[in-house]
């Protein structure tokens, strides 16, 4: 059966219609926030590898429309969320869009002047590379992608942060660990209930953001190039 057919079939696939979500992906971040409460107390937030823009449609229901909606909210104090993506995406209300490179210093300033001056409560990311098939690449290059994103996070992530995001799991889901409890002292792995049970992906919650040094994220990198090569 081919994958068209299967997501006809899938429950959340359905439900992602009914409901208006760009796409099925938008539940696994409904149901961290269920078990981990992660919006509680959020004013900024940053949504990382944004488009097609399911999980920022989320943000933005969950955190921009009741603070607009409610009669004691001003503009000054409604919610800021940032999606950031090299692709165009169709508008979300209260969701600012940049196109820009999260591995480009200039996309977490530009963050930071629309935070005006301060920096994210939260930064969520659900991004992956094309899978290939090839269980150990496609694990290597998604935790790049995670190092990546924790690059930009060490630049707009409030310290006592969150950051959230796919990983594929895999034997060097161990390193990936190590290299995220560098900046947080929790990390939790977790499969929201609306992932599929052929998935490889999970989701880490990562709480309590440290900042200390830069330098800890050379050593991600570093150590991260010594044990494996491609």
């Amino acid at each position: 059966m081919g994958k068209a057919s299967r997501d006809k079939r899938d429950i959340y696939y359905r439900k992602a219609k009914e409901e208006g979500w760009r796409a099925r992906s938008a539940f696994k971040l409904l149901q961290i926030d269920e078990e981990f409460n992660i919006f509680e107390g959020v004013k900024r937030v940053v949504d990382l590898c944004a488009a097609p823009g399911s999980w920022s449609q989320v943000l933005s229901r969950k955190l921009y429309l009741p603070s607009k909606q409610s009669p004691v909210s001003k503009d000054g104090e409604l919610p800021l969320i940032v999606a950031i993506d090299l692709q165009p995406m169709a508008p979300i209300e209260g969701v600012i869009q940049v196109q820009g490179d999260i591995t480009n210093a200039r996309t977490a300033e530009v963050v930071i002047r629309h935070f005006d001056g301060c920096k994210a409560d939260l930064v969520v990311c659900d991004g992956a590379p094309d899978v290939t098939g090839l269980h150990d690449m496609d694990e290597f290059v998604q935790s790049q992608l995670i190092l990546a994103g924790l690059t930009i996070v060490t630049h707009i992530l409030r310290p006592g942060g969150k950051f959230i995001a796919k990983i594929f799991r895999g034997k060097d889901t161990s390193l990936l660990y190590c290299q995220l409890k560098l900046f947080f002292p929790v990390v939790t792995f977790a499969k929201p209930k609306s992932s599929r049970n052929s998935s490889i992906g999970r989701n880490n919650m990562c709480r309590s953001y440290m900042y200390f040094s830069l330098a800890a994220a050379s050593v991600c990198f570093f150590v991260s190039s010594l044990f494996r090569t491609y």
